[in-house]
């Protein structure tokens, strides 16, 4: 038993770390941000959809529950979209760390998601945040733009998380995943054939970029997203919750290591996004310890 936790922590940091290679992914692959999309969403359904014909699942659900799920789809696919935007305006680390606050629009949009009141720890932490963010705005305010995109992104990830907490008892990790890839390459398609975006050059995808795609929509999306909620059944959320806010420093250190990213970013970034993810963790532990006494 305590080989399987050991196995499946390891094999979940490997997740995580994936996760924020992802924006490395973001920022080599030289395609605009919503044909990037559209090509990782695409990949992605298309495996997942032949794993469960391979497997024999039946996917089929009723009108409402893939009606929600299409819904789902459309805010991961917004949500990767503004990310992918953010970085390609910006850079990697900026990104990122606007992302990691996305435990505290949870913890702030939660009561009304799930009409709970608000905790005061949280607007503590909240303020901590705030902080935090600030430094990053003022030190790095050539990256306005990206720095918008990513909050948006972050805002949209949150809401979908929210969505797909309540969807996850409804049906299988894999079904939700093929329907909500579904209902995002839905949405993109139907955004570029309004703008005439199937071109000829639509297609025309250099070797660089289409290797980068694969792995970004097979390795990347399709296998990480669903072996991610396997390997959960043997951990514990304290063991989760520290493996998933890992992945902003993981993506920066790999930018810095591999794009060179640390020429562009100040002290006062750095002591930033400390703040910031120091309050994350805290948020966590103080939750975690709070379940523990109930």
């Amino acid at each position: 038993m305590q080989k399987n936790k050991l196995k499946s922590l390891i094999h979940f940091h490997f997740i995580v770390f994936i996760f924020g290679f992802t924006a490395i992914l973001g920022s080599l692959i030289s395609i605009d941000s919503l044909s990037l999309v559209w090509y990782r969403m695409s990949i992605a359904f298309v495996v997942l959809l032949i794993l469960s014909i391979i497997l024999r699942i039946n996917i089929f659900v009723s009108k409402i529950l893939l009606l929600k799920m299409l819904f789902a789809g459309v805010l991961i696919a917004l949500h990767w979209i503004t990310f992918f935007k953010a970085i390609k305006v910006s850079n990697v680390s900026i990104t990122l760390s606007v992302l990691s606050l996305g435990a505290f629009f949870t913890s702030f949009l939660e009561p009304f998601f799930y009409k709970r009141k608000i905790i005061k720890y949280e607007v503590i932490l909240g303020v901590i945040v705030v902080i935090g963010m600030s430094l990053i705005f003022r030190s790095q305010l050539y990256y306005l733009e990206g720095i918008i995109y990513a909050l948006i992104s972050v805002f949209l990830s949150v809401v979908f998380s929210l969505l797909n907490g309540k969807l996850i008892s409804e049906s299988s990790a894999l079904i939700i995943s093929i329907y909500e890839l579904l209902g995002g390459v839905i949405l993109i398609s139907l955004v570029l054939f309004m703008i005439d975006g199937f071109s000829e050059n639509f297609f025309k995808i250099n070797d660089s970029d289409m290797l980068w795609l694969l792995i970004l929509g097979i390795i990347c999306t399709a296998y990480a997203y669903v072996v991610s909620v396997d390997v959960l059944k043997h951990l514990t959320p304290y063991s989760t919750m520290i493996s998933i806010n890992m992945e902003p420093v993981y993506g920066i250190v790999l930018a810095i290591l591999i794009l060179g990213e640390n020429n562009e970013l100040s002290l006062e970034f750095y002591l930033g996004f400390l703040l910031i993810f120091i309050s994350v963790i805290l948020n966590g532990i103080i939750k975690l310890n709070k379940k523990k006494k109930i």
